[in-house]
């Protein structure tokens, strides 16, 4: 199959908005293709070239792609950039670039394309990855450039089609259960595969692969504990909710992977960690969370920071942050899937294996040893949340975990049955320096904002401090856009330096010190409260403050 024809299929999936009429386009298309091209087309539309069981990246940035198609084109960066803004994505700015210089038609297959993945994920750098994609863009029509980059780029096609809707046209292609195609494609990690098999009807022989991630279950937030209701009837557990890493460990013989929330393998920076994992017997496969930690208490997240973004820890770092694994969940055991029991039951398997909190361990609910499941607590009454809250946050934790006893886990999904206790530590007035292009949705406004404050009552220097983008209506990202378009002082395509006059009030969860801002300092989770229409720039937060919040987290 031409890789041309798969191009096409996505712009007809594009221009609908039913799932229904996507998934038939999806299936008429699975129906025509040989074994080896479903599989590759299956994992082409989920918008990876490579399965979530397979750890290889391709280590493509958007600059390099940028510079192969600049280099056909002669276009300049000016052009790029606005191009991008428009389009809000790189796929179509190439695809408009190219128009006129590169093939009319094409004859590379969706395996020939394959393979150039596989070249690009095996070149060392961008040097050597540059020419391999100007190469392959003469080859192609610019339609197909376009989905070329997508895929390179990853994650999404930007055309309302997801993972979820892939699973579905696969089971509508074969008259199969919807539910038998998503868990087959659970715990294979690879849609290509769950294609073939779906095609074959051979799903019920499906075991557990261990050392490709489940997506982590998620938690919906809630301020109000009587929210808690809404969803929860009767009983429900109460845990700290812990300002690390969120880490799913496997383990099968001598090997131990820990995943991170993206999905990707971090083992080698927490080495301390395999000892005691390896020491717990069987295999499995559990969720929780690294902390950095020392003498039974629990460090903020920014003791973490040194170690994100090295692949080998040295001996120095490993001696000042101390880190331990904490289990809230076992997902996986000796042979058995555990998703579809309900948390109490799953809680019982899990202490079984990680011995819990003993009368030899009373050190106020905080962490004591390497790996240890996390402290929970059976709570029959709402009005007990706000004195565990303020525990919580006295132990060094960023508030409560609220589950239900009788959830299943639902990887990748955020429901009710989980909810996420958090009150923010405070909210500072700033400024706002820059406006950013943001995506999705939003991708045809200036929604992402950079902010800042004052160094001082006296000093009006505009030092920034973090960056966000939600909390605001459509109304307003609309109104802001037009207001920062006619108010940009420097223009660098999808990032526009703007006049410091609106202001924001901003909450968050933390502070830490970081040198990627002027200040000092970020902020941790930031989110918009509202935008002060009533506050003039000079009435913003200083220095100062953000020093005395710092020394509170």
């Amino acid at each position: 199959m031409l890789f041309v024809e798969f191009a096409r299929v996505c712009e007809q999936v594009a221009a609908t908005t039913k799932k229904l009429e996507k998934a038939a386009l999806l299936k008429a298309f699975f129906a025509e293709l040989s074994d080896d091209d479903l599989v590759i087309a299956a994992r082409f539309f989920a918008g990876t070239p490579f399965p979530l069981a397979d750890q290889r990246v391709l280590n493509v940035g958007g600059a390099v792609v940028r510079d192969a198609v600049l280099q056909l084109t002669g276009a300049s960066h000016e052009e790029w950039g606005q191009l991008v803004v428009t389009h809000g994505e790189a796929g179509r700015a190439a695809q408009q670039l190219l128009l006129g210089r590169v093939a009319t038609s094409s004859s590379l297959t969706l395996s020939e394309v394959m393979a150039v993945y596989e070249a690009l994920e095996a070149a060392r750098g961008p040097s050597k990855k540059m020419p391999l994609i100007a190469t392959t863009l003469e080859r192609l029509t610019p339609l197909e450039a376009a989905y070329l980059i997508k895929l390179m780029l990853g994650g999404d096609l930007r055309i309302g089609l997801q993972e979820g809707l892939v699973e579905d046209a696969l089971a509508r292609a074969w008259d199969l259960p919807v539910a038998a195609v998503q868990r087959a494609n659970m715990l294979l990690g690879d849609i290509g595969e769950t294609a073939l098999r779906a095609r074959y009807r051979r799903l019920d022989d499906v075991t557990m692969r261990l050392f490709h991630p489940l997506k982590f279950m998620l938690a919906s937030p809630i301020v109000d504990p009587q929210e808690i209701r809404k969803g929860i009837a009767g009983p429900f557990f109460v845990e700290d909710k812990y300002d690390g890493i969120r880490a799913q460990a496997h383990k099968q013989g001598d090997r131990i992977v820990l995943y991170s929330r993206t999905l990707d393998d971090v083992t080698s920076r927490f080495p301390e960690l395999f000892g005691p994992l390896l020491n717990l017997p069987g295999e499995w496969v559990l969720d929780g969370e690294v902390l950095a930690a020392r003498d039974g208490r629990i460090l903020p997240f920014k003791a973490l920071q040194p170690r994100l973004g090295r692949k080998e820890v040295g001996a120095e770092l490993l001696a000042s942050t101390p880190v331990v694994f904490v289990a809230y969940d076992i997902l996986y055991q000796d042979g058995e899937v555990l998703l579809d029991h309900p948390l109490y039951m799953r809680r019982v398997r899990l202490e079984d294996l990680v011995r819990p909190y003993g009368a030899d361990q009373p050190i106020d609910g905080i962490v004591s040893g390497t790996v240890m499941p996390s402290l929970q607590l059976l709570v029959r009454h709402v009005d007990r949340i706000e004195r565990l809250f303020d525990q919580a946050r006295a132990r060094g934790n960023e508030g409560l975990m609220v589950k239900d006893p009788d959830s299943r886990y639902k990887p990748g999904r955020r429901g009710r049955e989980w909810l996420k206790v958090k009150k923010a530590l405070g909210t500072l007035d700033v400024v706002v320096t820059a406006a950013e292009v943001g995506n999705g949705a939003r991708r045809r406004f200036l929604s992402d904002y950079t902010f800042a404050v004052r160094r001082s009552a006296d000093d009006p220097e505009l030092l920034n401090i973090g960056k966000a983008y939600s909390g605001l209506t459509d109304v307003e990202v609309q109104e802001l856009t037009d207001w920062f378009m006619a108010h940009t002082i420097r223009d660098f395509g999808r990032v526009k330096l703007v006049e410091p006059e609106i202001v924001f009030e901003v909450a968050f969860d933390s502070v830490q010190p970081s040198p990627r801002h002027k200040s000092g300092y970020a902020l941790r989770f930031p989110r918009i409260v509202r935008w002060r229409k009533d506050k003039l720039p000079h009435e913003i937060d200083t220095l100062d403050t953000v020093r005395q919040l710092a020394e509170t987290t």
